[in-house]
């Protein structure tokens, strides 16, 4: 279905044709129309499917249809985010599909001044997108008021419930109207998220435009069996091998990332990382110039795994498998985007397999393995007979600590009758 069929406002569908855009994808095209005639959504979706035009073209519609002046320190619509880079990329598209319209978009987030934000509010915005922490700063502040906002998003609802997000999140809510329009979009559909739309949205529509928690058709998965300390090598030889040019690799922690930049730059391979600890300023310089092709590997932890839209990403690699299944389809959400083919490389060592299957049972597919000549892992049987020799060591050791009390404490005993 092409987009000009849903007669949208000039502005709106002039912003769209200077986008390039002409084919809606399957989320757009069951959540648009009941989300422009005002009812409350959950979406679950994969990760790259287009569901910032889902949910904000409505939104623009209906602003259209209902023009108001733009108010100081009060928008018209409020949208929730888990991250600093999908607040700024959100806010950056939004604006694309608003360039024609008299409307203002503002983002916010921690790590920058708060006094810059707070005078933007005061101007005057029509559209806040925000995470949680953030915005909650600005309101007890008194920036701006959710008094007037007539639509409420929260973009990868299960995200922010992983996060720690859900006590903020109750509280912005508690200060919008009751009247308004609530749309919730996820990657992931779990039973604490069915349970928060329903608490916010008593009578809303369900709309799942693939199975339940998959990754997209257009992604190929691959794993590479390695040993742990194994793998900076695999990693820098399957570069220059494979002659990748632009590569997203995530880390579980901002350790491993750290030392994972100091290997590459050994081998002399242009990178840059992305993680918590890095500043503002860092993050967004890294994730600047690798969008720019200045640099070839991004190495990010899972801060970045939601806030990233790049052009063409065609692989991304999992230097150490996610603590959680879920994050998993988030990560490789990178590749493979609105019907592009990607590849998703994962380097699990045997540690990781429990990892791998849940996975597995995550997206209901058997990942194909590649055994890589000079990377084979040591025997499974082997690690299995390790880790029942140290938890033997570990009970004969406690065992002899409590034999040791127990005659100590009989000999102590024996002195006392005596």
């Amino acid at each position: 279905m092409k987009f000009s069929a849903l007669d949208l406002a000039p502005d709106i569908q002039k912003a769209l044709d200077a986008c390039g855009y002409s084919q809606m994808t399957p989320v757009q095209e069951q959540a648009i129309v009941p989300a422009r005639r005002g009812k409350d959504l959950l979406a679950n979706a994969q990760t790259g499917t287009g569901k910032t035009a889902a949910f904000s073209l409505p939104i623009l519609q209906q602003m259209v249809d209902n023009p108001k002046p733009t108010e100081p320190g009060y928008p018209r619509a409020m949208i929730l985010t888990p991250t600093r880079e999908l607040a700024e990329q959100l806010a950056e598209t939004i604006n694309r599909y608003a360039q024609f319209l008299p409307l203002k978009v503002i983002a916010l987030y921690g790590g920058v001044n708060l006094e810059g934000q707070a005078n933007k509010l005061k101007a005057g915005v029509d559209i806040v997108i925000a995470t949680p922490g953030r915005l909650l700063e600005h309101t007890v502040q008194c920036n701006v008021s959710l008094a007037k906002a007539e639509f409420v998003v929260l973009d990868e609802a299960d995200r922010m419930l992983d996060m720690g997000f859900i006590a903020d999140v109750h509280t912005l809510l508690q200060q919008t109207p009751e009247k308004r329009q609530t749309l919730m979009f996820s990657a992931t559909i779990s039973p604490t998220v069915n349970e928060l739309a329903r608490e916010l949205m008593p009578r809303h529509e369900v709309i799942r435009v693939a199975k339940v928690n998959v990754t997209a058709d257009t992604v190929e998965h691959v794993v590479y069996p390695v040993e742990e300390k194994r793998k900076a090598d695999l990693f820098a030889e399957l570069i220059k091998e494979e002659q990748w040019f632009q590569v997203l690799v995530f880390t579980s922690t901002k350790a491993q990332a750290d030392e994972l930049m100091v290997d590459l730059k050994i081998d002399n391979i242009p990178a840059a990382v992305c993680h918590g600890d890095k500043t503002q300023g860092s993050r967004r310089r890294a994730i600047a110039d690798f969008k720019a092709g200045k640099i070839q590997v991004l190495v990010a932890t899972e801060v970045a795994a939601r806030g990233l839209d790049i052009q063409g990403l065609e692989l991304v690699v999992n230097y150490n498998l996610p603590y959680l299944a879920e994050d998993y389809v988030h990560r490789i959400g990178r590749t493979g985007r609105a019907g592009a083919k990607g590849k998703a490389i994962s380097f699990v060592s045997r540690e990781e397999e429990q990892a791998l299957d849940n996975i597995e049972h995550l997206i209901g597919a058997r990942i194909k393995r590649v055994n890589r000549k000079g990377y084979e892992v040591g025997s499974r049987n082997h690690l299995l007979k390790q880790i029942g020799r140290k938890t033997r060591t570990s009970k004969v050791k406690t065992n002899k600590a409590t034999r040791t009390k127990i005659v100590k404490s009989k000999n102590g005993a024996k002195k006392k009758r005596k």
